[in-house]
């Protein structure tokens, strides 16, 4: 689970196969105080990545600056660039959104103009599974 900001707009592609994917950045700031009592902020970065029906809705929503809350699970993947070279990656899959609120403007601050606190997007056909995970009631154990 991780709450932060949207670090650029949404990119959305589509699968040899026509599946939607969407990826993007989510900033999540850790603030502490040091051993001296001085206040610190940690900036991480997470790449995250959606499939089919959530694809399409981080597509629509997600935007540079958005405030979001993203559950998901950890992925590890390599693959090779143009180059030929290979990069291992670690993202989070999305297995569900919510907008936590406006998004930032350019100077941190955040827009006037909107007063909806969240907003759920609602998402239907089981959206969280990636191409040739999908599961029948039969092979669920319980």
């Amino acid at each position: 689970m991780l709450v932060g900001y949207a670090g650029a707009d949404s990119e959305m592609k589509f699968t040899a196969a026509g599946i939607p994917v969407a990826n993007f950045s989510m900033a999540v700031k850790k603030v502490y105080k040091s051993g001296d009592g001085e206040k610190k902020t940690n900036t991480l970065w997470i790449r995250c990545v959606a499939w089919r029906r959530w694809a399409e809705v981080v597509g629509e929503f997600v935007t540079k600056g958005k405030f979001l809350f993203v559950e998901g699970r950890l992925q590890s993947r390599s693959y090779q660039d143009r180059e030929g070279k290979k990069h291992d990656v670690t993202e989070v899959v999305v297995t569900l959104l919510r907008l936590l609120g406006p998004a930032k403007n350019g100077n941190g601050a955040k827009p006037a103009e909107s007063s909806k606190a969240a907003e759920t997007v609602e998402v239907s056909d089981n959206p969280f599974n990636e191409p040739g995970s999908e599961t029948t009631d039969q092979e669920i154990p319980f």
